[in-house]
């Protein structure tokens, strides 16, 4: 007889251990733990006690994620209302990398957009095709410890101290208008198993915020157009 045999009986044959119970109390089966033979009701009772601590474990870690999450959360809400409320595109800039750097603890942070503006910011130095294409490619966060070396040189002097990156493209439609790169002097601050949920989130977040202050081509050639003809164009779409 197999162990799958005696084992399948035992199941359906319950009153057994009822019928037999003192013979049963009197098999002992070896302990892995202390290296002695220990009673089957012990080893049972043991075996319940080592389930239940690793249940235990198991809720302590579900408990940690769901503070953490309501962690994350409350400082994306709180980026969310400064940037609502920040009234150019440098005060988007300094509160984003406020929030991130204070209460994200994300040291290293850096932003480049390709809009038709004049304006001088730092964020509008012009990239490469290579990091145009990467933002095309980046479909959802990317994590780990690679970057490209026009990425790399963003960082100045502080770019031989990274370890691990987040990177992820700014877009509203199809097309990228942007890049935002977070790094770290710990390679396991962003590792590429590691959930990206909230860095999506923070990637729309920012992509709004930046479209509502830098016009689109269209937006801009209808203001630029005089009053009566820009009315006209409008009228003219919405009869169409």
């Amino acid at each position: 007889m197999q162990s799958q045999d005696i084992l399948a009986w035992l199941k359906s044959n319950p009153a057994f251990f009822d019928e037999y119970a003192d013979d049963v109390a009197e098999i002992y089966v070896p302990h892995n733990h202390r290296g002695q033979a220990v009673s089957l009701a012990e080893r049972q009772l043991i075996t319940l006690r080592e389930k239940a601590r690793a249940l235990e474990v198991r809720l302590s870690e579900l408990l940690q994620f769901g503070e953490d999450n309501d962690l994350i959360s409350d400082r994306l809400h709180k980026l969310t209302v400064d940037l609502i409320q920040a009234e150019d595109l440098s005060g988007v800039v300094g509160t984003l990398e406020y929030h991130l750097r204070e209460r994200f603890h994300v040291p290293f942070v850096a932003v480049r957009l390709w809009l038709p503006t004049d304006s001088t910011l730092r964020e509008f130095q012009p990239v490469g095709e290579a990091v145009q294409r990467l933002a095309q490619n980046l479909v959802s966060p990317y994590c780990g410890p690679y970057v490209t070396d026009e990425v790399l040189a963003w960082f100045d002097q502080d770019a031989a101290d990274l370890k691990s990156f987040a990177q992820f493209a700014l877009r509203t439609g199809e097309e990228p208008f942007g890049i935002l790169v977070l790094a770290s002097g710990d390679e396991d601050r962003f590792y590429p198993d590691m959930g990206t949920l909230y860095l999506q989130r923070l990637s729309e977040l920012v992509s709004a915020t930046v479209r509502r202050l830098v016009p689109t081509t269209a937006q801009m050639e209808v203001e630029e157009l005089p009053h009566d003809e820009a009315a006209a164009g409008i009228g003219a779409s919405q009869d169409d």
